[in-house]
């Protein structure tokens, strides 16, 4: 087709439109509602249906600014009843889904634009014939479970077969039980006798648990754990310190002690040594006590501890230190005379070990040294020190003034005892 030929059809359509159309907005009086949209999801009315418009209670007409989804609009045919749905129309409103409305006069060519846009009005439409009929109730669990049932035993495959006859075997017959529903009440109540009240069940499990005894009232830390329930009186009274003050070296103070190689023990030694007043001989005592704890738990790695090689290992304390030890700390299997330590040993000692040293650190302890010495990851024993109701916090500056720890440690975790002591809750698993 040639250029020529194309730009001569081109001003044809162009040309098409009425050249006398003009545009205008029309204006309506007040209160007139004027054309709506309306929507039919359903059913398509004759033309010839008349509809009319009704107002909410609480909407006028004759108020300026209106707005058109409080109108209700209602149609009706011979057998059927079209109505608009207000839930529908405010939600389409909301979402922003206007038009605009335009009509056109053939006789003189003008195109009339309504100055508002209007919304579509959603319609439900209800068959008169089936008004008088009352719906059907919705099936209950069991109906809906025997249909179920039935469709797969007719339809399923081999494995929903099987499925169903398995889950028919395991059911249970409910009106066969309604003889024996009061014997099964009372045996229930008589078995409940037994058993423990929630009181009951806390005092057994404090009682249980891998630590030294302790004090839920206590208001002040240093009375949660006596110090005399980790270390007895008898223990206390027959340990002796006046080497610690003839030693004139560090080297000779620390050789004194059962175990050492501990950074933690050593550190303390000589910062309590250089130390004056009542609290020294104490403190003294304390890691006295400390180092015997860990020599014995040195002592029982192995499968059975020998008493005349554990003397030897605690020479630096007294003997009834190292039986004591062993009394608390081992178990003897029946029938023998050997004894042996096992996890739940290993671990109370370990946290009598981790109280003695809240003593010390007052109640702020660097667990990061402890591990290191241990062998232990520091989230092991982070995890012991909470058993003790410990919290692995960052010392705040006023605590860390008042302990004469420097800014350099702000970033450093403590394991924090404080009063009355909290234990961790148990875990509970995702059902």
């Amino acid at each position: 087709m040639s250029s020529a030929k194309a730009s001569a059809k081109k001003r044809k359509r162009e040309t098409a439109a009425d050249p006398t159309a003009r545009f205008e907005v029309s204006t309506s009086a007040t209160g007139k509602v004027g054309p709506l949209l309306v929507s039919y999801p359903a059913i398509q009315p004759p033309p010839s249906t008349a509809f009319k418009c009704y107002a909410r209670k609480r909407f006028k007409t004759s108020e300026a600014g209106s707005d058109q989804q409080d109108l209700l609009v209602v149609g009706e045919t011979p057998s059927i009843e079209l109505v608009s749905n207000y839930e529908i129309t405010k939600n389409v409103a909301e979402a922003g889904c206007r038009y605009i409305i335009a009509v056109r006069n053939t006789r003189t060519g003008t195109i009339s634009m309504l100055p508002t846009a209007k919304i579509p009005h959603i319609m439900n439409h209800t068959v008169k014939a089936l008004k008088s009929i009352p719906s059907a109730p919705a099936p209950s669990k069991l109906q809906y479970l025997e249909a179920k049932t039935t469709l797969g035993e007719t339809f399923g495959t081999k494995k929903q077969k099987a499925n169903i006859r398995a889950q028919e075997r395991n059911r249970i017959d409910v009106s066969a039980m309604e003889g024996v529903m009061d014997y099964v009440m009372d045996s229930i109540d008589k078995g409940a006798e037994g058993l423990m009240t929630e009181e009951q069940a806390k005092v057994a499990t404090d009682k249980n648990r891998l630590i030294p005894p302790f004090s839920l009232t206590a208001t002040d830390p240093a009375e949660v754990y006596p110090l005399h329930s980790i270390i007895p009186e008898s223990e206390w009274k027959a340990l002796v310190i006046s080497p610690f003050d003839a030693a004139e070296t560090d080297r000779e103070k620390i050789a004194l002690l059962p175990f050492r190689k501990s950074n933690w023990v050593n550190n303390h030694l000589l910062s309590v040594g250089e130390s004056t007043g009542k609290s020294k001989k104490k403190n003294l005592k304390i890691i006295l006590y400390i180092s015997a704890m860990l020599a014995f738990r040195q002592a029982c790695f192995g499968k059975t501890i020998e008493k005349e090689k554990l003397y030897e290992r605690l020479s630096a304390v007294p003997s009834i230190v190292a039986d004591g030890l062993l009394s608390r700390f081992t178990e003897t299997a029946r029938g023998s005379t050997s004894y042996q330590s096992t996890s739940a040993t290993k671990t109370s000692i370990l946290t009598h070990i981790f109280a003695l040293c809240l003593k010390l650190d007052e109640y702020a302890t660097n667990t990061t040294v402890i591990a290191h010495d241990l062998s232990m990851s520091v989230t092991e024993i982070n995890q012991i020190f909470k058993s003790l109701g410990c919290k692995i916090v960052k010392l705040s500056e006023r605590e860390r003034s008042r302990l004469g720890q420097s800014d350099a440690s702000a970033d450093e975790k403590r394991a924090v005892l404080s009063a009355p002591v909290e234990f961790p809750k148990p875990r509970l698993r995702k059902k």
